[in-house]
């Protein structure tokens, strides 16, 4: 039984920065993503954004201390720099990508090389400390 709906893309990571508006700027000039939507509440707080990238997307938001949702949430800088999830891009170039991920001041933490499966990639983080795993692997191929 099958409950995915028909549509572009079915797994859309969601994410919280404390600088909701720079990070959105970040991820574009950074990896390349597009704004699709930004929806802004009150002063300077993201209420929710939808950036794109190629097929896929992420969705962002303003961290907001005192939600219901937050009390399930923490950001890296709160827990000593760790995740339980990460965001993976697949790039057609990830020599370039990583290039202007460290011109845009990305912390480099795995730095590019070949994978034994496949595929050429890299993980920063971004000004916030997400991880992110950039890279040519497509797990979509049949890889033998």
């Amino acid at each position: 039984m099958g409950y995915a709906k028909e549509c572009r893309s079915t797994v859309i990571p969601a994410m919280r920065y404390q600088n909701a508006l720079v990070a959105i700027e970040w991820l574009c000039r950074a990896f390349g993503f597009e704004k699709q939507a930004v929806y802004m509440g009150e002063g300077e707080v993201v209420m929710h954004a939808q950036l794109t990238f190629g097929n896929g997307m992420v969705m962002l938001g303003s961290v907001q201390n005192g939600t219901a949702y937050s009390k399930l949430m923490a950001q890296p800088d709160e827990i000593g720099m760790r995740e339980t999830q990460s965001a993976c891009l697949i790039v057609s170039d990830a020599d370039a990508v990583y290039a202007t991920a460290k011109a845009a001041r990305a912390e480099i933490v795995m730095d590019i090389a070949d994978a034994g499966y496949g595929g050429r990639g890299f993980t920063c983080r971004d000004l916030e400390g997400h991880l992110w795993s950039v890279g040519t692997y497509d797990p979509w191929e049949a890889h033998v």
